[in-house]
């Protein structure tokens, strides 16, 4: 295969086939929300999924792992959106070929195998490579020697050459280097090898270490991470007991040395893309830079959207709806005015499709978030960009803070959107302005609300032994007490408090379940729990009060669960598992929850969806829920290790943290990873019904549906509503409907009636109020008020006087409580001097109202009829001044 071949599917593909020859097992891309670290917003790099295994929380059943992750820079620590499209190499997605070794193979094989692939399997030249090492790393560079020898180049060459540089503490402090790499500040760390390919002399900048180094002659293509070492918190570092390796190397960037261009947006996807946007925005530059960002934010919040992330104000999801609007704004600057970027869709998932099939399964629902939010942005797009351009005349050097402000919170346009217009402008935006005016609002939305401060608890002791799933209660010794936060010896009777014991059958607040409540005592005390909650993961706090008594550490007591509450709630928690799998199967595999809340009154569900659910789909809903619930099959917990559980095809949540073990419910057909408590059958569930559906967000819906008693009690409660209303309209309730019908046929011939005799009512008045009219310089003028007019009667009368008295000005009003109704009207050939939208806009200011309308026709309202009177006498000398 020559170089030229090498298309980015093919790099993907022959970079896979080769570590698998060296017995790598293959895993699959992680998603972009990573699933086992909340310290991250989005997947950044390939060791992201095997974090826990460097770590020594998790163990694989390998121990060699290769991988092509997809990965997102756009949030965060790791934030490159600003400089996309202005740059060869700046994307907000890319991709990362990666090789591990856990406690396998180290630094050796790492290099020889990469040197291996890049020049015998790729074809790169040798004389275009250089490596890069730590400083100290002995060991590294004599591997790196041997590999150049091995190549044919002499010691001599490769020093004259210095094609081995050693980098040191570049930083400002020991081992802060660029060739020096660590997890945290403390934890696994070692020196890392980059390896630099040197795009030619015709290309300025200079090798790694130099002044120059910034350039983009040369370029870092891949680099081998040796975590061979423990960070301590004095900086010391000890040796690790099994040494690993984490190796990145950038697609595109590789695509872009392989095809034989230097900017990554001449590699094959992003022609074919930047075509697409092209054929999309009219724009035929295809080296525009804004083609450039719309290709590359299309793989972004396709992704993302595959990924369960919808655009929102919050989060992850304000992230997305960043990316989306930065490129619909993009695509505007290019003369764009209708939504576009969701028609790149399938441009996309012809060239990646393949490769991530997730992603392609959803094309058809990744296109309608993008389209939506599109439809949503463009309606206030135009207006928020005249105010940018108008803020941004007269040769101002900074946008202020409260104009960015204002364009984020009426307009949508987030802080970095108008930074990339100020920034192409040669200008900046006053972000301490913008920042103070957020802290302003939130500062005057914020509310008084219930903090929980569990996890402020100063508590070091033993954990809690848990056996709340099999019994509700149980003998336990009192380890702890806490009031106001501060951990006490004793709680009195009146005092709230917090404790914690050594067994407890209490099931704390978990995954959207809420925490028990129930009774704590003995002979001495009795303390009421009303909620129980998470002081660590293995420590639970019982939050309450003594009712009675004391308690004291120490206390031998009994703790009882209430046995109702716990029954209602994990009777909602059982059929949200049931519910979960129906939405899926209904709505389509997109469906990914976003959110519970479990309680013993009902169950809310927040999944990603972009329609509303039907009245058909519901009712489908609920006939699965219901039939899985009649089959009344016995309900299944089993823990596991969380590879076994991923191997039983357990639904898991994006987002959600697993530890090495996990707890893999069967309820009926589904089969999900759960920690809460549930019913021992389908059948304990009792009835099922949906209450209510509705958005919560972009792309969001959100069911609430009650079980059991709660569901007897709402239909009870629906039962009650009918047939008051029959016995109200005096029918049986199954003949409700055609009641019903009849008395809205009843309504509407009244109310064509009353229209009738109110048109008969007010032609009269105005027959009558002909005599009224004054004449002013050739021009009638009739100033009237009609008893028990409505508004288009009102109209309806100016009309027919404009036609009697034909040159005129007429101006007609209504009063209803405090309600004021104005009609003005202006025959044609007076339009000219008068204007019928500004005479009712005089008499509408003077009532407290406003309103405007047609030269020749205008409506008006008001709330002080008391005004009315000198309002109205003010009109004659108003249009004296005007015919």
């Amino acid at each position: 295969m020559s170089q030229a071949t090498f298309s980015v599917s093919d790099i993907r593909k022959t970079f896979l086939d080769f570590f698998a020859s060296k017995g790598h097992t293959v895993v699959a891309s992680s998603p972009l929300v990573p699933g086992n670290d909340p310290t991250l917003m989005f997947t950044n790099s390939g060791m992201v999924q095997f974090k826990d295994v460097f770590l020594g929380s998790d163990k694989r059943s390998y121990v060699r792992a290769a991988s092509v992750q997809a990965c997102l820079r756009a949030g965060g620590k790791h934030n490159d959106l600003e400089n996309v499209g202005y740059t060869a190499r700046h994307h907000t997605f890319f991709e990362m070929l990666g090789n591990w070794s856990f406690g396998d193979y180290f630094k050796r094989e790492s290099l020889e195998w990469a040197w291996e692939l890049l020049t015998q399997v790729y074809k790169l030249p040798a004389d275009k490579l250089y490596a890069t090492v730590y400083m100290e790393d002995d060991e590294a560079y004599g591997i790196w020697e041997g590999i150049f020898v091995k190549a044919g180049w002499t010691p001599e060459r490769i020093k004259a050459e210095t094609r081995i540089i050693r980098i040191g503490d570049n930083k400002g402090g020991r081992y802060k280097s660029d060739n020096f790499w660590m997890m945290a500040d403390t934890g696994p760390c070692g020196p890392c090898s980059e390896i630099f390919y040197d795009h030619g002399p015709h290309i300025p900048g200079g090798p790694p270490g130099s002044p120059d180094e910034d350039g983009d002659r040369f370029i870092e293509i891949w680099n081998n991470v040796f975590m061979q070492f423990n960070m301590h918190e004095d900086g010391s570092v000890t040796p690790l007991p099994a040494p690993c390796v984490d190796t990145g190397m950038g697609l595109e960037r590789l695509a872009a040395i392989l095809q034989h261009v230097h900017s990554n947006y001449e590699i094959d996807i992003f022609d074919a893309l930047i075509k697409a946007a092209s054929r999309e925005t009219g724009c035929t530059d295809l080296n525009n830079k804004s083609l450039r960002v719309i290709a590359d934010h299309i793989r972004a919040t396709a992704f993302l959207v595959s990924d369960g992330v919808v655009p929102s104000n919050e989060g992850r999801g304000y992230v997305q709806r960043r990316i989306v609007r930065r490129a619909i704004r993009h695509g505007y600057l290019l003369g764009q005015k209708t939504p576009f970027f969701h028609k790149l869709v399938p441009d996309l998932v012809k060239l990646m499709g393949a490769a991530y099939p997730n992603m392609a399964d959803q094309a058809e629902r990744i296109a309608d978030v993008l389209r939506v939010e599109e439809e949503r942005f463009f309606e206030t797009l135009q207006s928020g960009m005249q105010i940018l351009d108008a803020a941004l005349d007269g040769g101002v050097k900074v946008l202020p803070g409260e104009v960015a402000f204002k364009l984020h919170d009426t307009y949508g346009f987030p802080l970095d959107l108008s930074a990339d217009v100020c920034r192409e402008r040669g200008l900046s935006v006053d972000e301490a302005g913008f920042a103070t005016a957020m802290e302003k609002q939130k500062a005057q939305a914020r509310a008084a609300g219930k903090f929980k401060m569990d996890k402020a608890l100063d508590y070091s002791g033993a954990g809690n032994d848990f056996v709340g799933y099999d019994e509700l209660t149980a003998n336990a010794k009192v380890l702890a007490l806490y009031a106001d936060g501060n951990a006490v010896t004793e709680l009195k009777a009146g005092q709230a408090g917090v404790v914690v014991l050594d067994t407890t059958p209490f099931y704390a607040e978990s995954g959207g379940q809420v925490g028990d409540q129930g009774m704590i005592h003995n002979a001495g005390g009795q303390f009421n729990v009303l909620d129980t909650l998470k002081i660590k993961a293995d420590v639970f706090g019982h939050h309450g009060e003594i009712k009675s008594g004391s308690l004291k550490v120490g206390d031998a007591v009994q703790a009882h669960v209430d046995l109702d509450l716990r029954a209602a709630t994990v009777r909602n928690h059982s059929a949200t598992h049931l519910m979960h799998k129906a939405l899926r199967e209904v709505l389509g595999g997109h469906v990914q929850q976003k959110g519970s809340l479990v309680n013993a009154d009902r169950t809310r569900f927040d999944f990603a969806h972009n329609a509303p659910v039907t009245d058909a789909e519901i009712r489908q809903i609920e006939a699965q829920v219901n039939a899985e619930i009649l089959a009344n099959a016995a309900a299944q917990a089993r823990v596991m290790d969380i590879e076994s559980a991923q191997k039983t095809g357990a639904m898991m949540l994006f987002g959600e943290k697993y530890g090495e073990t996990v707890r893999v419910l069967d309820i009926g057909t589904s089969r999900e990873l759960c920690g809460g408590t549930h019913v021992k059958a389908t059948g304990d569930i009792g009835l099922f019904k949906i209450v209510s559906e509705g958005g919560v967000a972009a792309g969001v819906r959100r069911i609430e549906a009650v079980t059991g008693t709660n569901a007897l009690a709402y239909l009870q409660s629906l039962e009650d509503t009918v047939t008051q209303a029959a016995g109200t309209l005096k029918a049986q309730p199954a003949e409700l409907n055609n009641r019903i019908a009849q008395v809205l046929d009843q309504v509407k011939a009244l109310e064509k009636e009353l229209a009738a005799a109110k048109g008969k009512l007010a032609s009269a008045q105005g027959d009558e109020l002909m005599t009224q009219a004054v004449d002013i310089k050739g021009v009638k003028l009739l100033v009237a008020q009609l008893e028990g007019a409505d508004a288009k009667t009102l109209r309806d009368t100016v009309d027919k006087l404009k036609d009697k008295l034909k040159t005129a000005v007429v101006l007609l009003t209504a009063v209803d409580g405090e309600k004021v109704q104005i009609a003005a009207g202006v025959t044609a050939d007076s339009t000219g001097k008068v204007k019928a939208g500004e005479l009712a806009s005089f008499v509408a200011g003077q009532v407290g109202g406003k309103g405007g309308g047609k030269p020749d026709m205008a409506m008006a309202g008001g709330t002080k009829p008391e005004a009315l009177p000198a309002a109205m006498a003010s009109v004659q000398a108003w249009v004296s001044e005007r015919v």
